[in-house]
């Protein structure tokens, strides 16, 4: 017998879609603004016509015309139909430019269509099994690259470094610390400059991103960075630094709990371990008044668990969650273990755990 279908909720449901299909078409045109550069433009005009905006930015009249359009009736740029002009509010403005900082909200738009490009690949993992590899992913790691950036020149020196009990006079004095899945080493780099009588190890699978990471320390001069091409469970140091760190780096792994151990042996006695990853409570039904919970299951299933299992990895996917994480650093030896958020970082969770 068929079950009798409630039409308040059929047009509550439908109305919800269609939200959804809104957001998403919102997010293809918050990245064509991003990769034109137009918010900055836009940010920096008084209010505009069309023709104006095109000569300001150099851009086709016919093209600027739609998006601008369409970021009306979004609610994102307010339009004047007496004199035909556009703007940019400077609260949203705020949001959206890149004098913004880590405010900017931009480089999370330029995501999804990259991960659409592999949408076909993912699709057909559902079938086969497997995954798509890393190297589908074109332009990914400039994008993460772009938002990490955001977060650690805001926050790392000032409040991610500060959360870990004595961790900077110990840096001011001088010690080994390690960034394990370290991209293009814009932490590691940061960190070196502000404190030059330590000696920072940068480690990243990508010789790309190993490459960004030692021009980078060139431009500044650092005399006190490495940067190594190599896979974290393939990491063989045993007792070589004195605090080590992966920022969004472990779910990510092939084989986590191996790199893990990597992490920990590499730890001398008393030393200490950063490790940040995407906030989560290990069930879903938990996770439903996540307000991110739906960006982190979508990158988690277009990216982050997919790429794992490409290597015939584990696939811990985004969500693994804090009492999984807390599980396999105890596993790996670690004896203690403190969590910690940072303001004005809502997305991850802050976990230190120290090396007896």
């Amino acid at each position: 017998m068929s079950q009798a279908i409630d039409p308040e909720r059929v047009d509550e449901f439908s109305g919800r879609l269609l939200q959804h299909f809104n957001g998403a078409a919102i997010t293809q045109l918050l990245s064509v603004g991003r990769q034109t550069g137009l918010f900055d433009t836009l940010a920096g005009l008084k209010p505009s016509t069309c023709e104006e905006i095109a000569d300001a930015s150099g851009l086709n009249e016919r093209y600027l015309r739609e998006w601008l359009n369409g970021l009306v009736v979004a609610g994102i740029l307010e339009f004047d139909a007496d004199v035909r002009t556009y703007s940019l509010p400077p609260e949203h403005a705020a949001c959206l430019t890149t004098a913004a900082g880590l405010r900017n909200m931009t480089p999370m738009a330029r995501l999804f269509p990259m991960l659409g490009a592999a949408e076909l690949d993912v699709i057909r993992s559902f079938s086969e099994g497997g995954g798509v590899p890393y190297s589908k992913y074109r332009g990914f790691t400039d994008v993460m690259a772009e938002r990490s950036g955001q977060r650690f020149d805001a926050l790392l020196l000032d409040h991610v470094l500060p959360a870990v009990p004595g961790l900077i006079s110990k840096l001011k004095q001088g010690i080994d610390v390690a960034d394990v899945g370290c991209g293009s080493g814009h932490a590691v780099n940061l960190m070196a400059e502000a404190f030059p009588n330590s000696r920072f190890t940068g480690y990243d699978f990508s010789e790309n991103a190993v490459e960004s990471a030692i021009k980078e320390s060139a431009r500044l001069g650092l005399a006190n960075t490495e940067f190594v091409a190599s896979d974290a469970a393939s990491l063989e140091m045993t007792h070589s630094f004195d605090f080590v760190t992966t920022f969004d780096a472990i779910h990510d792994q092939a084989r986590p709990r191996k790199a893990l151990q990597a992490v920990f042996n590499s730890l001398r006695p008393g030393g200490i371990y950063l490790m940040v990853e995407p906030s989560g409570s290990g069930s879903v039904e938990s996770d439903i008044g996540d307000p991110l919970a739906i960006f982190k299951y979508t990158v988690s299933l277009m990216h982050c668990m997919t790429v794992s299992l490409s290597l015939d990895g584990d696939g811990l996917g985004t969500m693994w969650g804090e009492p999984q994480a807390r599980a396999f650093l105890k596993e790996a030896g670690f004896s203690e273990v403190d969590k910690k958020k940072v303001d004005g970082d809502a997305l991850n969770d802050y976990f230190i755990a120290l090396k007896s």
